[in-house]
């Protein structure tokens, strides 16, 4: 019986072996060696909630690793593993990141509200601007009241301050200091005269 078990075992490592290693240079010295095969060490999150095996060349490895089981199930919940792989494969390359974050988003905000999901999400962030617009435009309108108001206030301040110079300088110009002596302007007596 171990001698049968031996057998069975050593066919199988010759056969795993060939498979995972690369060519040799010596039966082919004039190629260059080919690179090894990616090896999956863990099923991506699509194949896990699928419980499929994961290929080499999947499709959705990329966008949904084994670390993020969640992103992957929220999607399918709403999209369909299908939908979502045949929606990737009609993407260029570059563009997929985005479809997949926008499809996970998209799902989660059909998950929170069922009836208007995205659409629901977008009104009320465009209502919290229109909000926000106000409020600014009342804040800028307070702004340039209160400069108003204080240009008025210092114009103010100014009229004010150049009427009392001119009062104490009226009050001083009609008397004139001539040899010890009060006089007005015209030159006669601070005094009206008591015979006419």
């Amino acid at each position: 019986m171990d001698s049968s078990e031996n057998s069975s075992k050593a066919p199988a490592t010759l056969v795993s072996t060939p498979s995972f290693s690369p060519t040799s240079s010596s039966s082919n010295s004039d190629l260059p060696p080919s690179p090894p095969p990616l090896v999956v060490l863990s099923p991506c999150a699509a194949c896990k909630v699928l419980r499929r095996r994961c290929a080499d060349k999947c499709v959705l490895a990329p966008y949904f690793p084994p670390t993020e089981p969640l992103k992957f199930t929220i999607a399918h919940k709403v999209f369909g593993a299908s939908n979502i792989i045949k929606l990737l494969q009609e993407l260029p390359e570059s563009q997929r990141v985005d479809a997949v974050s926008s499809m996970v988003y998209e799902a989660n905000a059909r998950i929170r509200d069922p009836v208007y999901g995205c659409a629901g999400a977008i009104c009320h962030l465009q209502k919290q601007v229109s909000e926000l617009q106000a409020q600014l435009a009342k804040a800028q309108a307070d702004l340039i009241n209160m400069q108003c108001q204080q240009e008025n206030l210092l114009a103010r301040f100014c009229m004010d301050l150049q009427q009392q110079q001119q009062q104490q300088q009226q009050q001083l110009q009609p008397f004139e200091f001539f040899n010890g002596g009060l006089f007005f302007e015209d030159g006669s007596l601070g005094m009206e005269p008591l015979w006419t």
